[in-house]
């Protein structure tokens, strides 16, 4: 589908001139070629063509603007055509001529000629013939093709006609429709100046935004939307080809230390490795150890123990700490243990995971000794990571389930496989260079001066740490470029958990060693984890070290630099290293199998390896130094730029060694001569002798105003230039400038499309599809480009790999972008650009290039010889390419460069403030490309060469540039206010001023006290602004404005707030002033104070150049209109924005908690409402104690505000306390900086709410279907009809039976007496676990969806290469699946379980507080923090809570008058309360509360041994209830399950806190966290949130009702005060409320089971879907249970835990509410097991006959139930089994206390002798049993064991021939039984043991009987234990053993003999057998024949 403008002429132009037309569809804006000289007509005969994606709408407009083109101006407008597409939707082809239309929208002559032609993808709109537009070449992706040649050649790409592209004659020209890699003016020049005669007649390609903005102010002044808010972006987007982007972003924050808090709880570990072990689980992090408690004889004990580290270090240190567990055996306090496994993790892995956590996760463990070895076990646990302000949601803890899955559930991060494999790390270090003098010994001093031996003063070694280890090379002594040819050694699982591996030079001290430098190596960007990736890689590459200054002092103050915290300030050292990596295959036999770090030699590498040394040349000149601090002193100033060491006043380098210009060979020599003969000659003899001019002259500075200096650059600016040698590795920076490049286009877009949304202004959606167009083209543009020279020399494996995958990433990012582009409509645009900013993370990624080359530049300015202020520029940033786009940022431009204070002394204010302002222009580029590295400078000046240079030679640098055309200007700032500032008075409020800077000139406005948004409505004028430079080039790039705004301090100096900077708009003298760019629109600038925002500016700036008339030729200024303002001067009319009046009416309700103001407290307090200088007072309270509360509610002021919502005021709310003798003392303020939240809109008549046509019936489906009723309403979604079936009682009896007879293995139904609160809150938990579930599969499943449709695009795009794609795709799509599919089943096995589920009444439990989820019950009535004092730092928000001195509740309604009648008019209209009708009076009220606190979770640790003892403390006003004697022992999860009543009266007591304590026997208690609730918004608000409304109505049993109100009697009372018609109870279960039909049942049981008639269930049914009445219908809140996070006051920002509660609130005017429900803990139910074990077969035999060698085994069977190991019981042993078989008829009877709900069994025993009392434990119920092999004298040997969970273990075989050991391995996959609803089980089961192997093999079999009673049954039928009385079992069948001693070696012989000669011995018998009958044969066979014979 595309749509074709064939633009012919345009005509009827007024005068001569070149012109220009600009045609926009879709936000899409083509510019055709210049028409030069053309008088009347200008004929543009062009064709543009837009590929569309989605069909032409009929009212899409495509617009024409015709321009007259000015090379040096901006064009001016001639006239504009607009046109709707629908004839051309219909049609598809349509030619017209048609005249403009000029600003005004009148219509003037100028016509236009255009031809259009549509076609859509089915052909249904008008088909071409094929000759109609000749060959054009088709072609798919028409739209970002371009031609490189013509980009390559620097011009502009979008021109004329491209070779091979020309068609004849009239044929019009053909024009790609891509917009510029780059837009010309705004990135760099595409022609260099020099390049002019090669124009010809090309278009220009203009600034496209600019041109936008302008074509948006052509609307008119008048027009207030078309403000914009000038964010960064906006302030800068008009950079044109000379200056580059200030950073408007100041301090480095990385190095300041942050409050960290991380948990672990170790649930439980399995499967470990070894015999009956005594496992303890280590957690380690850095430094600190924490144990668990022993488990005694088990590999899978289970602990649920939770450990918490704080740290307060910067994120760098904490990101790289490795967190370590690992499971140590038989620890005591003499011996260490030995270890199992360990398994780390480094924290940042952890804090980058969603949540910032691994929940319930296994880890793996491995053993570091022995790397052969495979997986040790596993240790499931959970760890997460708090910094400040951060929450982490956890997900829902109940019966954990799923979680048994191992391998599905391990702690790795997304996308590590599960089967990690050992892998060698080798960094090698050959040798370093540049090292600073390092010595402290003064004795080396002391010695050097005696014998003046001058060695080098340093012993550096390197030391390299990774995954918690270190490694270190020897040390080279006295060396300033050591070489060691070393390589440390790692040797870790890969791929490794631990992110970043640090290299660092040491020195090495007698004393203590110190950090020379130190560099990250950051894995990820070294290696790739795609299909095509590679191993980790890097070098031989250098690695640049930055760090403290060079000069050497004993204690040097930035040492942590050196140390890799913060930004080094300076060049340190290089490192040449490498690192690879190589996966070890640890079944080789000649395996080293330890893990210890290991140093060896390495040979050295070629000088050549790191790239060939070319000579790079810097040059710098400073165009201004402004804004400097006066702190400093009037000493003279000069600046110093190094690169490396070069230009380093110090320690500099010159020229590299002699060493390193020795030539190689005879090639490298050839190449030298030839580039010298090419060079002119002059440039061959300076090269030689150029010495390098590094600093600037010191200069005395010159007073700015009383805070700044500025240095006296006026004509005369002073330059440096540096030579320097470096490895010509600039490709890696030329790629990563292409990338930066796309990124900040990228992130200027985003900016553009987000300030659009914010503003919500037109058309985000097109603004977005430019944005990917321009990402896409610039991506493939990278592709062709980088691809350019693969194989220079130096070329590391990296630099390949990289550039391959880059290249990868690159092409998909640019056709997903294509992709996402089709994709972006109106409605998706916040989705999308979602998903584009990750496109810039990945891109920020990537651009960052991990191997060094040239390292970066500082700029030091130097006053009387000390370094004071520094700035770092990265040397990519300056670097020059011949390619453009190549080119880095700032290279050959000015850019204002601002100088911080080095290391520690830059944190806070310090670092907030400017210590000077440089506008500096640099060019770094090859000695021999230098012939442009003047080009970029501003026009219009001279060089002057240094005087000893002689002035002949032309290519010298010059040491300054004397500039001899200077223009005048005039700067009018019109400042008009500024919003949301940052409170730097104690008393929370600022008296800010503003400080202009321009130039070298500064201004203030005046001061206004005590406000945070002041309204200065002041324009300040600069009079005779000289600027140097060509007039031309200063319009397009005026310098920079740089606002500050101050706080005004009586005493000292003035306090920083924040910083802007904007840019002016510009009128040279020859232009005219007016619309659209004259007068100025006022702007939003942001205010930023070091990294966070401070407030925003709305100000407006025009620079206007004074010609020869001088100033009277300016527009006139209007004189001080107003008198008392003095000599200031306001705004002037067409700048400041519209006014109209409006009225806000201002609710006051009270005052809360108010603190004490200079130690008296406020008694009678007051609120003053003030807005753009109007306002209104409140009444006095008379007795603040007695009643907070306003007597009158409602007043109301009027006031002009602006009609442009964006630009109204800030409205403030102070409150002052009256004293004596009329004086007002401050309390404290709160600035409300949007008002649109409380614009008043009438309702809308139109919308459905409103309809009244007919009676509509309320559609009840989305109920969830799982409700014990008697009643089923099923709708279907899209029938109106309402189904209804009444089941009588013997239907529902018939169908319970029916399922009982199917046999299906189902809960009985639930009986309603075991039923208790608990059982609908475990029910509601798994509901919520559920529906998260759904959510998740959910959305894995659009995301699949979504791949799929990606991928089918993609295929789209290249057919060619799907074979290619399709099987990646493929292979994609099963990595991606499997966790899809996961969640997708785990979903779909949910909802299986819901059917089986019995039918318990739910409530909500919601997982977070409830107000967040009904908006802070904010819905009339809004509190607002007052605060006080000053605002913390930027990285201490979160201590804003200590500035809030108290609260006014209250609201605001703000209406533009005149109000319309309709309102006024209603009835019952109080004209007193004005828009705040129906508002209860806010009398006193006395209310009962009663909470409901259910449990605490992952409570903070408050006693040494890592537990709490935790009790629950309410407080509401004066009334405190403390429940100390309820302690729990030594729980972090504690249940409360409490219920305490409290009186309160609102409004003095209504601010509810509920806190955990713990308990401690000596000394105070501890607060573990509290949580503030403010129960007061809580019971006015119209959600009703003074008791939960449950789901169901019932007046027994566990859901009776618990409000004293029924649901009929609410109902009526919501419909009285909402002024609503009903409620109207009709027959057949009919409710009619307003014009809402309900449905509902009508009767109810009472306790006695008898049915009644009643109307509550019809009421509940409405209130619980009160949302969908009309007007006045709102959500009411349910019955629930809110999770509430804990905080302590001490570690602000961190949660302490959780707690789970609920409030009731009930007046006590009303009837008296019922007795509050039980929810105390359930007690556990006792039962007994009773274990009868029967026989054992196959038992592995263990003991040699002592006489006969012969195998036999001395059987027992030991059981136990875990956590019960005291209580093991042990059969008697049969003795001597020679087959493995046993019998034994043996009861184990073990009794325990079981939680149904939980699944848990709970033990109560004390810790140790100390212990106070008894700790309550619960553990997952898992018998435990064991075969063993009993000896005499020695210890028994164990056998094996079998594990059995009672809640899901195996089915028992049927006969010991079935029972294997597959029952074990694929218990997953096998039906499993619970003994809790089996009762009685008997089976086979298998014993298995590891072998050496770590395989599991089968030890034996056992037959045994499981039978549970409870403890009732167990009384009535008792057992004994073994075979004791009562019930007795009968002997087993054993062999005597009475005689065994004496017959033992008979029987043993006999046995022997039997075993192993039993078939010999049965031959021989046989033989024998046969023999005799043979004989007997022969023996008798002569008489019988004789017998025969004779006949006898």
């Amino acid at each position: 589908m595309a749509l074709i403008v064939h633009l012919k002429t345009a005509a009827h132009l007024r005068g001569k001139g070149d012109r220009i037309a600009k045609v926009t569809f879709r936000g899409l804006s083509f510019y055709s070629r210049v028409a030069e000289n053309c008088e009347e007509v200008a004929q543009f005969n062009e064709v543009f063509r837009w590929p569309i994606a989605s069909r032409l709408d009929g009212n899409e407009v495509l617009e024409i603007q015709v321009y007259n083109y000015s090379k040096v101006f901006s064009n001016r407008l001639v006239g504009t055509f607009c046109m709707v597409l629908q004839k051309v939707a219909e049609e598809g082809h349509l030619e017209l001529t048609d005249t403009l239309t000029d600003d005004n929208n009148t219509s003037i002559k100028t016509c236009v000629t255009i031809e259009i032609k549509y076609q859509s993808m089915d052909g249904t709109v008008g088909v071409w013939s094929d000759g109609e537009f000749l060959d054009v070449p088709e072609d798919r992706d028409g739209m970002f093709a371009f031609e490189t040649d013509s980009l390559l050649s620097g011009q502009s790409h979008g021109s004329g006609t491209s070779p091979g592209r020309s068609l004849q004659g009239s044929i019009p020209t053909f024009r790609k429709a891509g917009k510029g890699v780059f837009s010309a003016m705004k990135l760099g020049k595409i022609k260099s100046s020099k390049d002019d005669h090669k124009r010809g007649d090309e278009p220009a390609v203009l600034d496209m935004e600019d041109m936008d903005r302008k074509a948006m102010r052509l609307a008119g002044v008048q027009d207030p939307d078309t403000i914009s808010l000038a964010s960064v972006t906006a302030v800068t987007t008009n950079v044109s080809n000379k200056r580059s982007k200030p950073d408007i972003k100041m301090e480095p924050s990385s190095g300041r230390p942050v409050d960290y808090q991380i948990s672990i709880t170790v649930i439980e570990a399995r499967q470990l490795i070894g015999l009956n072990m005594d496992p303890v689980v280590c957690v380690e992090i850095g430094d600190d150890k924490k144990y668990t408690s022993m488990k005694e004889s088990t590999n899978c004990p289970y602990y649920n123990e939770y450990f918490v580290f704080d740290f307060h270090v910067p994120p760098d240190v904490m990101f790289d700490k490795i967190i370590k567990l690992s499971v140590i055996h038989s620890k005591n306090l003499l011996r260490s243990g030995t270890l199992v496994g360990t398994f780390k993790m480094d924290v940042g892995t952890v804090y980058s995971q969603p949540e910032h956590q691994f929940y319930h996760k296994w880890s793996i463990l491995s053993d570091p000794d022995d790397i052969t070895a495979g997986c040790k076990g596993y240790v499931k646990c959970d760890i997460a990571v708090v910094g400040k302000g951060d929450n982490i949601k956890t997900p829902h803890k109940a019966n954990e389930t799923d979680e048994d899955d191992l391998e599905g559930n391990l702690l790795l991060p997304e996308g590590i496989s599960a089967e990690r494999q050992w892998a060698r790390f080798y960094v090698k270090i050959y040798r370093a260079e540049g090292l600073p003098k390092m010595n402290t010994n003064i004795m080396a001093n002391v010695k050097k001066a005696f014998i003046g031996e001058n060695r080098d003063l340093v012993d550096p070694y390197v030391q390299v740490q990774f995954a918690g280890q270190k490694g270190k090379t020897s040390v080279q002594r006295s060396s300033y470029e050591p070489i060691w040819n070393e390589q440390v050694v790692f040797t870790e699982l890969f791929p490794p958990l631990c992110k970043r591996l640090k290299v660092q030079i040491r020195d090495s001290d007698k004393v203590n060693d110190v950090a020379i430098g130190t560099h990250f190596v950051d894995l990820r960007k070294i290696s790739n984890d795609g299909d095509k990736g590679f191993l980790p890689t890097l070098g031989p590459a250098w690695a640049n070290m930055y760090g403290s200054t060079r000069q050497y002092t004993l204690m040097d103050e930035h040492q942590d630099l050196n140390e890799g915290l913060g930004e080094g300030v300076s060049f340190r050292a290089r490192l040449l290293l490498s690192i690879a990596v190589e996966i070890l295959d640890t079944t080789s036999p000649e395996l080293m199998s330890s893990t210890e770090v290991q140093v060896e030699g390495v040979s050295n590498i070629s000088e050549s390896a790191t790239g060939k040394i070319d000579e790079f040349f810097l040059f710098g000149s400073f165009l201004e130094a402004t804004m400097i601090d006066r702190k400093i002193g009037d000493k003279a100033i000069s600046f110093e730029i190094t690169i490396g060491n070069y230009g380093n006043q110090i320690d500099g380098a010159s020229k590299p060694s002699s060493s390193k210009k020795k030539k190689k060979d005879g090639e490298n020599e050839e190449e030298e001569n030839e580039l010298i003969q090419n060079s002119s000659e002059d440039e061959a003899d300076e090269d030689g002798d150029l010495v390098s001019v590094s600093s600037t002259p010191p200069m005395k500075p010159v007073i700015t105003d009383r805070n700044y200096f500025h240095l006296p650059y006026f004509e005369k600016k002073p330059c440096i230039y540096i030579k320097s040698w470096w490895q010509d590795q600039r490709r890696r920076l030329y790629n990563s400038n292409m990338m930066d490049k796309i990124a900040d286009k990228l992130e200027e877009g985003l900016n553009d499309v987000q300030e659009i949304i914010k503003t919500e202004k037109a058309f985000p959606e097109r603004r977005l599809r430019g944005v990917l167009e321009e990402l896409s083209v610039g991506c493939s543009r990278f592709v062709i480009l980088a691809n350019k020279d693969m194989n220079q020399a130096g070329r590391t494996k990296l630099d390949r790999e990289r550039l391959k995958s880059c290249m990868r990433e690159m092409d998909s990012m640019g056709q997903q972008a294509k992709q996402i582009r089709t994709q972006v409509k109106k409605n998706t645009v916040r989705d999308k650009l979602k998903l584009v900013q990750n496109f810039l993370q990945k891109l920020r990624f990537l651009a960052d290039e991990p191997q060094h080359s040239i390292p970066d530049v500082f700029i030091w300015m130097m006053s009387n010889n000390k370094r004071i202020a520094y700035a770092r520029i990265p040397s990519k940033d300056i670097l020059y390419s011949i390619v453009d786009e190549e080119t880095g940022k700032d290279c050959g431009k000015v850019k204002a460069v601002f100088l911080k204070l080095p290391g520690k002394k830059g944190f806070g204010p310090a670092g907030w403030t400017v210590q000077a302002k440089l506008e500096l222009y640099l060019w770094l580029g090859l000695n021999k490309q230098r012939k442009d590295f003047l080009n970029g400078l501003p026009n219009g000046f001279e060089e002057i060469k240094s005087a000893q240079m002689g002035h002949g030679l032309q290519s010298v640098p010059p040491v300054s540039l004397h500039y001899n055309m200077k223009q005048v200007f005039q700067l009018r700032a019109h400042m008009y206010q500024a919003r949301s500032l940052f409170a730097a008075d104690n008393s929370g409020l600022s008296d800010p001023f503003a400080r202009v800077f321009f130039s070298t000139h500064s201004q203030v406005t005046e001061v206004l006290s005590e406000t945070l948004c002041p309204t200065w409505d002041q324009l300040l004028v600069f009079d005779d602004v000289e600027l140097f430079g060509e007039a031309s080039e200063l319009r397009d790039d005026p310098p920079i404005i740089v606002v500050e705004i101050f706080d005004q301090d009586t005493v000292g100096k003035a306090e920083f707030i924040g910083r802007t900077f904007a840019k002016p708009t510009i009128k040279m003298c020859d232009e005219y002033y007016g619309p659209p760019r004259f007068p100025p629109q006022l702007e939003y600038y942001q205010i930023y104070r070091g990294n966070c925002i401070a407030g925003e500016l709305l100000a407006a700036f025009e620079l206007l150049q004074i010609g020869q008339g001088g100033r009277a030729d300016l527009p006139p200024l209007e004189g001080p209109t107003d008198s008392e303002r003095g000599p200031i001067l306001p705004v002037p009319l067409g700048i400041r924005p519209i006014l109209s009046r409006y009225r806000i009416e201002v609710l006051f309700w009270g005052l809360r908690d108010l603190k004490r103001i200079n130690l008296a407290q406020v008694d009678r307090p007051r609120v003053d409402i003030e807005c753009a200088g109007r306002g209104v007072q409140s009444v006095l309270i008379q007795n603040y104690k007695k009643n907070p509360n306003f007597s009158t509610l409602v007043k109301w002021f009027e006031v002009d505000l602006p009609e442009n919502e964006l630009l109204h005021p800030p409205l403030n709310i102070r409150v002052v306390d009256c004293r004596a003798f009329g004086r007002y003392i401050l309390v404290g303020s709160h600035a409300v900086s949007s008002l649109r939240r409380f614009i008043y809109s009438t309702p809308d008549k139109t919308s459905n709410n409103w309809a009244t046509a007919g009676d509509i019936l309320v559609n009840m489906d989305g109920e969830p279907l799982l409700r014990k009723m008697d009643t089923v309403v099923k709708l279907d979604a899209t029938s109106d009809a309402v189904v209804k079936v009444d089941m009588t009682e013997e239907e529902s009896d018939k169908k319970k039976k029916k399922k009982k007879k199917k046999g299906v293995e189902e809960e009985d139904e639930t009986d309603e007496r075991v039923l208790d609160w608990w059982s609908k809150y475990f029910a509601s938990i798994e509901t919520l676990k559920e529906t998260l579930r759904a959510q998740e599969a959910a959305q894995a499943e659009a995301e699949e969806r979504e791949d799929l449709e990606i991928a089918a695009e993609a295929a789209e795009i290249k057919p060619d290469d799907l074979l290619m794609k399709g099987s990646k795709t493929k292979e994609k799509g099963k990595e991606k699946k499997s966790s899809k599919d996961k969640k997708k089943a785990q979903a779909a096995d949910a909802s299986d379980k819901r059917l089986v589920k019995a039918k318990v009444d739910e409530l909500m439990v919601y997982n977070k507080e409830l107000e967040s989820e009904y908006g802070n019950f904010e819905d009339w009535l809004h509190t607002f923090n007052l605060y006080r004092g000053k605002a913390g730092d930027d990285n201490e928000h979160a201590l804003d809570d200590d500035r809030i001195v108290g609260r006014f509740k209250g609201s605001l309604c703000m209406y533009k008058l005149p109000v319309s009648e309709e309102i006024t008019r209603e009835a019952g209209f109080d004209p007193n309360m004005g828009m705040f009708q129906s508002i209860p009076h806010n009398d006193p009220i006395n209310v009962l509360v009663r909470v409901y606190v259910v449990r605490a979770t992952d409570l903070h640790p408050a006693d040494i041994n890592g537990k709490a003892d935790p009790y629950v403390v309410i407080k509401l006003g004066k009334s405190e209830v403390k429940d100390k004697e309820n302690y729990i022992s030594k729980q972090l999860n504690p249940v409360f399950g409490k219920s305490f009543d409290i009186e309160a009266t609102f409004p003095m007591e209504s601010m509810l806190t509920v806190s955990v304590y713990d308990w401690d026997l000596v000394g105070t208690d501890d607060l573990i966290g509290e949580t503030k609730i403010d129960l007061e918004n809580r019971f006015y608000s119209k959600y009703r949130a003074t008791c939960g409304i449950s789901s169901h109505y019932s007046v027994h049993g566990y859901n009776v009702w618990r409000d004293p109100l029924k649901p009929s009697q609410i109902l009526a009372k919501l419909c009285k005060d909402g002024k609503i018609d009903g409620p109207h109870y009709g027959p057949g279960g009919k409710v009619k409320v307003a014009n809402r039909i309900f449905l509902g049942p009508t009767e109810m049981e009472d306790e006695n089971g008898l049915k009644k008639q009643t109307e509550e269930h019809l009421a509940l049914t409405v209130l619980t879907h009160w949302e969908e009445i009309p007007r006045v219908g709102c959500k009411l809140v349910p019955e629930h249970v809110e999770t509430r996070p804990l905080l302590n006051p001490d570690k602000p920002g961190i949660e302490q835990g959780r707690i789970e509660m609920w409030v009731d609130m009930f007046p006590m005017d009303m009837p008296a509410p019922g007795p509050a429900i039980d929810t105390a803990p359930r007690k556990p139910k006792r039962y007994e097991l009773r274990v009868i074990i029967w026989n054992t077969d196959e038992v592995i035999l263990e003991d040699d006959d002592y006489f006969t060698g012969e195998k036999s085994s001395d059987i027992f069977v030991r059981g136990w139930l875990k956590g019960q190991q005291e209580d093991k019981q042990d059969t008697d042993v049969h003795y001597h089994s020679l087959t493995g078989e046993g019998n034994f008829n043996w009861r184990f009877v073990y009794p325990f206390d079981y939680l149904m709900a939980e699944e848990k069994i709970v033990i109560s025993k004390k810790e140790s002798m100390f212990s106070w009392d008894e700790t309550e434990y619960k553990i997952p119920p898992r018998l435990t049993l064991q075969v063993w092999d009993a000896d005499h004298f020695s210890a028994d040997d164990f056998l094996g064991a079998i594990e059995l969970d009672l809640n899901r273990f195996p089915r028992g075989a049927k006969t010991a021939k079935q029972c294997s050991l597959d029952m074990i391995r694929n218990e997953h996959e096998l039906p499993t039984i619970s003994i809790f609803k089996q009762k009685r089980v008997k089976g086979w089961w298998p014993f298995v043991a590891r072998d050496e192997n770590d395989e599991m093999e089968l030890t034996g079999k056992v037959e045994a009987e499981l039978h549970l009673v409870t403890a009732e049954e167990a009384e009535k039928s008792p057992v004994g234990l073994g075979r004791n009385e009562p019930d007795p079992l009968e002997k087993p069948n054993r062999p005597d053993t009475s005689l065994m001693w004496f017959l033992g070696p008979l029987k043993g012989m006999g046995y022997f003999i039997w075993h192993n000669y039993r078939w010999l011995i049965l031959k021989a018998v046989g033989l024998i057998l046969l023999l005799l009958m043979l004989g007997v044969f022969l023996y008798s066979l002569p008489g019988y024949l004789v017998k025969k014979m004779l006949g006898a």
